[in-house]
């Protein structure tokens, strides 16, 4: 008989909070806080303006980015005038020898990229921003760049879209 009164409250609070939690609009479970009435994005082609161009860089990382909003988001991902635009230029491309052996030998050197992103929000204005993204892998200076860069720039450009998806997105 007493755990009737606890089977209540549990149900009155579970409701409470799926009301609490899908009332708002703006929580979902895949991590974004999108308004509800924003709906659509609009992925511009990530533009490469690094001294050093890798071909395929601007259109993987352009991509990997459209599919992030169309796998993680319920926005229409739109060619012009989305409620949301994701707009940029990849700024540098660059290796790097970053651990010198005692023989003043490189053993390890790093592919860094940097993207600058804008980001305009139609519908909330105050949430617009320009900023920079850098990411990078190590690799053994055993390895050529030729021979490691695919696999190199994947993990990159991974890196980059998950820190462009949390910031304009995710609210992180």
């Amino acid at each position: 008989m007493k755990r009737l009164p606890i089977l209540i409250i549990s149900a009155i609070l579970f409701v409470f909070t799926i009301l609490l939690v899908t009332g708002c609009g703006i929580y979902s479970f895949s991590g974004t806080s999108i308004q509800s009435d924003v709906t659509s994005i609009t992925v511009y082609n990530i533009e490469n303006r690094a001294m050093r161009i890798n071909p395929s860089l601007s259109n993987s990382l352009t991509e990997e980015l459209k599919d992030k909003y169309r796998k993680l988001t319920k926005l229409n991902l739109m060619n012009e005038g989305g409620d949301l635009i994701v707009e940029g230029q990849i700024t540098g491309y660059e290796t790097a020898s970053i651990a010198i052996t005692a023989q003043e030998v490189a053993a390890q050197n790093r592919l860094s990229i940097t993207v600058k992103i804008t980001f305009t929000n139609n519908k909330y204005p105050k949430d617009n921003f320009e900023k920079s993204y850098a990411a990078f892998e190590d690799y053994p200076s055993t390895s050529s760049l030729d021979a490691v860069e695919a696999r190199l720039v994947e993990s990159i450009v991974e890196k980059l879209t998950e820190q462009i998806f949390n910031e304009t997105v995710a609210n992180w």
